[in-house]
């Protein structure tokens, strides 16, 4: 009789361990978004008329748009471990640089909105930077920098026009090819497609395959899983929260100037309450708050639930005062279902 017997079952590596197609399916963050998305999907055709027009798929898309560009890159602030508690007001700020400096100097609008680009990174540099450099948690900074942003919006914008709005820049040059750009509108049958639609799947697409399929993607998920260990193995963790807040700049920007020549002014009041909006999206998408875990793909799905709510009460002619209690609601039991989906999911 041997005396080296074979490893039996119970005893394989459970790291390495093969795993049903139900077990993978169910360990990706956005399934459980996926899952609500129909489920919301369904509740509104069957309740409100509006919402099965053809025609409507455009209105709410571009709602979903609008919210998804700024989500996805939220989203992988939080899979690093981070908040940016800016990055609605951000957006407003991209809008009023462009305008106040094109109107102000007599710029070319490009060169009023390539600079606003600069001021959009530099405010994501800033982030990661007093992040990195303080050790302050990201909640403090950011949200001592929406406080900033919030006051420079509006104490420049009265400096400059003498008013809380900037002026209209759409007879300066450059403001058509600009406005084609980041403001075109074309039409697939009835449904109307607007240009942040495009834009919003092109970055979901990007920072999916970037997450999942690069080492940078490995970096993000290490760093928000425990900094402390990933820089002992030598990933650097203030190099990839930078990149990370200046995709959120970035991405600022571009939806700052879809707002800006898709209406030709900013309010500088606008965007104070929409990072919240931004956060409820990616963690309704499948991310956790206490970082290291989440999806590029579940935070557009997010928003896309966000913006089927919000038409779909619309649409079925309900008292929309109530919205932002299902919307608290859906936080809550997104946050709660993500951690018992991942519980589950591990202990498989």
């Amino acid at each position: 009789m041997s005396a080296v017997s074979t490893p039996s079952a119970a005893a394989v590596d459970d790291r390495v361990a093969a795993r049903s197609r139900s077990v993978r399916a169910l360990r990706r963050p956005e399934i459980g978004a996926l899952l609500g998305a129909v489920a919301v999907c369904v509740f509104f055709l069957i309740v409100a008329s509006s919402f099965r027009e053809v025609a409507n798929v455009g209105t709410i898309l571009y709602g979903a748009a609008t919210i998804g560009i700024m989500a996805v890159p939220v989203a992988l602030l939080m899979v690093g471990g981070e908040f940016d508690l800016s990055a609605g007001v951000a957006v407003t700020s991209a809008g009023l640089a462009a305008a106040l400096l094109g109107w102000y100097f007599n710029f070319n609008v490009w060169v009023a909105v390539l600079l606003a680009l600069l001021i959009s990174l530099a405010i994501g540099w800033f982030n990661g930077t007093l992040l990195n450099r303080t050790g302050l948690p990201s909640f403090l900074v950011t949200l001592g920098t929406f406080f900033i942003l919030q006051g420079v919006n509006l104490g420049m914008t009265r400096v400059v026009t003498g008013n809380v709005a900037s002026k209209s820049i759409s007879d300066m040059q450059g403001f058509e090819s600009a406005q084609n750009v980041f403001a075109w509108e074309g039409s697939i049958g009835s449904v109307e497609i607007k240009a942040p639609i495009v834009y919003w799947l092109i970055i979901t697409a990007v920072a999916a395959v970037v997450l999942l399929k690069t080492r940078f993607g490995n970096w993000i998920f290490a760093v928000g899983g425990d900094s402390d260990a990933a820089r002992a193995v030598g990933v650097p963790v203030h190099g990839v929260r930078i990149v990370l807040y200046m995709f959120v700049g970035f991405c600022a920007w571009l939806s700052g100037m879809h707002l800006l020549f898709a209406f030709n002014t900013v309010q500088s009041g606008d965007g104070v309450g929409n990072e919240f909006i931004f956060i409820i999206a990616a963690v309704v998408g499948g991310c956790l708050l206490t970082g290291g875990y989440g999806s590029a793909i579940g935070a557009s799905i997010g928003a896309l639930i966000f913006s089927m709510t919000e038409l779909g009460i619309n649409y079925a002619g309900w008292n929309p005062d109530w919205f932002k209690t299902f919307l608290g609601a859906m936080l809550v039991l997104a946050t709660l279902v993500n951690l018992w989906v991942k519980r589950k999911a591990d202990a498989r």
